[in-house]
């Protein structure tokens, strides 16, 4: 499953995969903290998916302080993301990232819609065993910075600026902070 996709799409090889993101990793500069060889391929979208916050096996994050990203279906929505090119080099980072190993998301395989209409096929996440949770105020705004940035539609942005967060007023992972502020700066 790891190059699904690549073999049918002009200029991708069997070194590649696709990876369809909804969450923090719409951002560019989140996702190359762990997974530098990811590339902007498309915004796409995933019919009959809805997104969702929650907690892993009730358990709060320690790195956003509120719920996180994950998807589950639901026949006549949709989620819109970013298809990212990746090397099969960061397979192992991204599952890692994802936690995968501690079971808190599961490795799918998605067929998303690009804006032109375009069916490929994506690696991509799901959260298993989980309570639905707001995001932290951070999370929300990473996600929010991301959908913007690679131009998801208007109005799935909207969508997503509308998510009630949750109270949490203290400091996420160092890291994080230095790219909210910079995504701060830039807006001024």
């Amino acid at each position: 499953m790891a190059n699904s996709g690549c073999k049918d799409v002009p200029g991708l090889d069997e070194e590649c995969f696709l990876y369809f993101a909804y969450g923090s990793n719409l951002l560019t500069e989140r996702i190359h903290l762990r997974n530098p060889s990811a590339a902007f391929f498309c915004v796409a979208r995933l019919q009959d998916f809805k997104l969702d916050f929650g907690n892993s096996q009730g358990k709060t994050s320690q790195t956003w302080h509120g719920g996180i990203a994950t998807i589950f279906q639901s026949p006549g929505d949709e989620v819109w993301g970013v298809v990212w090119k990746m090397n099969k080099s960061n397979l192992n980072s991204l599952d890692e990232q994802e936690g995968v190993k501690s079971g808190m998301y599961v490795v799918i395989e998605v067929k998303v819609a690009t804006q032109e209409g375009r069916e490929i096929t994506c690696r991509s996440y799901l959260m298993t065993n989980y309570e639905s949770a707001p995001p932290s105020p951070q999370y929300k705004k990473i996600i929010c910075m991301g959908a913007k940035e690679n131009g998801l539609p208007l109005e799935y942005q909207e969508k997503l600026k509308a998510i009630e967060p949750n109270d949490y007023t203290g400091k996420v992972s160092e890291e994080i902070e230095d790219i909210i502020k910079k995504g701060e700066t830039q807006t001024l």
